[in-house]
């Protein structure tokens, strides 16, 4: 996911070297809402694989 939102914002950043606009900010808002989802599985796969399913006998 991480891999996309860099892909998406290279893209962006090259489309805007080049002067187009229109693509450079739709590259940048999709590599925004992947870099968002991206954090958000980040954070909940932290606090949720730092449970212990041991079972204590």
């Amino acid at each position: 996911m991480l891999r996309w939102a860099l892909m998406f914002l290279v893209v962006a950043l090259i489309s805007a070297l080049f002067g187009f606009t229109d693509v450079a900010g739709t590259s940048m808002v999709a590599a925004k809402i992947l870099f968002f989802v991206f954090l958000v599985m980040f954070v909940v796969s932290l606090v949720l694989g730092g449970r212990s399913t041991r079972d204590v006998v």
